[in-house]
């Protein structure tokens, strides 16, 4: 039996030194040989220095929220820097395509959603450099979220049918926003749009509900399927309105504003979910102790207390192989509808 020495530095360096003198594929394999103690820490050892978390869309929506209250939580109970960097554009998968690129070590982590890990890989086939079901494992989903159709005060509809109506005696003349080109933002007001016989011009948001929310308010754009997190201090200050909720039933917070089904649009609108991602190739020790990490963060009392008074509901998974199941499962759903309706992203 072959053992590596106490002092790992040197062997390195002998290893390191020798391979100058050997040609081509063999030095190369020594060169690798030598990196295999730093590739095989431990999850003991993990994190001994910052983590990053990538979100794809700009500051201020859902995705970027929860990215940093559970990055908070983790360096607290680490003591190691959990990092956000924010890395919006091309409907999420710059930043996806960063985090599949990236080490397979646990240092860069990726908070995504039902658009940038389920839809994308539908729509964007041919241009991907990189899938989330090939290339990104599933740690755990972290909350769901409610969603509503928002309004800008100057939009002269305060219901589905009110707003429907509109758009057919104004052809072209208003806009509807989107969380970026094949988001479930864009799809849902699709499915509206095709359920009512009716038009309107499509403005994708590469930053998400950060740049959605002003467009809304500005009148830029006039209507939007959007998370209630991220709009609901905008709808109580009057700065938009909401004319439906995609939740089964109202919601306490809205209690004013009657659901889809309510106004004869059932099954319209997605409640989404955001979830921790990291490299497919990230040692299982690792990947479990941020499962097991996340977790306990998400489920104290006070945490979740916390996050609903945001209108964010933890669902955790049950493990990680469950989370990236249920992705893969959403991923061939969402590809039946694109391909049943025949929609295409030029």
């Amino acid at each position: 039996m072959i053992r590596v020495a106490v002092a790992p530095k040197a062997w390195i360096g002998r290893v390191q030194r020798a391979a100058r003198f050997l040609p081509g594929t063999i030095a190369l394999a020594a060169l690798t040989c030598s990196a295999l103690p730093a590739a095989a820490q431990s999850a003991d050892q993990y994190p001994s220095r910052p983590v990053k978390i990538i979100v794809p869309y700009a500051p201020g929506g859902a995705t970027d929220i929860i990215a940093r209250h559970l990055a908070s939580k983790l360096n607290e109970m680490f003591g190691q820097g959990f990092i956000v960097e924010n890395r919006p554009g091309a409907s999420g998968n710059i930043a996806l395509d960063a985090v599949a690129k990236s080490a397979p070590d646990g240092y860069t982590l990726f908070v995504g959603n039902v658009s940038t890990n389920a839809i994308n890989e539908n729509l964007f086939a041919n241009t991907m450099q990189s899938r989330p079901s090939r290339d990104l494992v599933g740690v755990t989903k972290l909350v769901e979220i409610p969603h509503l159709v928002a309004a800008s005060m100057a939009f002269p509809a305060n219901s589905i049918a009110e707003a429907m109506e509109q758009l057919r005696k104004n052809p072209g003349k208003y806009n509807y926003a989107s969380a970026s080109l094949g988001s479930y933002t864009h799809l849902d007001m699709l499915k509206l749009l095709k359920a009512a016989g009716t038009d309107m011009t499509h403005v994708p948001y590469k930053g998400g509900a950060g740049q959605m929310i002003p467009s809304l308010i500005t009148n830029e754009t006039q209507l939007a399927f959007i998370n209630v997190s991220s709009t609901i201090e905008q709808i109580k200050a009057a700065k938009m309105k909401a004319i439906a909720t995609t939740a089964p039933s109202r919601l306490p917070e809205l209690p004013e504003v009657a659901t889809m089904a309510e106004q004869g649009y059932a099954g319209i609108g997605t409640n989404a979910w955001q979830g921790l991602f990291a490299p497919v190739a990230t040692p299982k020790p690792i990947v479990d102790k941020l499962y097991n990490a996340t977790a306990a963060i998400l489920s104290k009392p006070e945490m979740k207390e916390m996050l609903a008074r945001q209108l964010l509901t933890v669902t955790l998974s049950k493990s990680p192989q469950d989370f990236t199941e249920l992705v893969q499962k959403e991923m061939r759903e969402w590809g039946e509808f694109i391909r049943d309706n025949k929609i295409k992203i030029d």
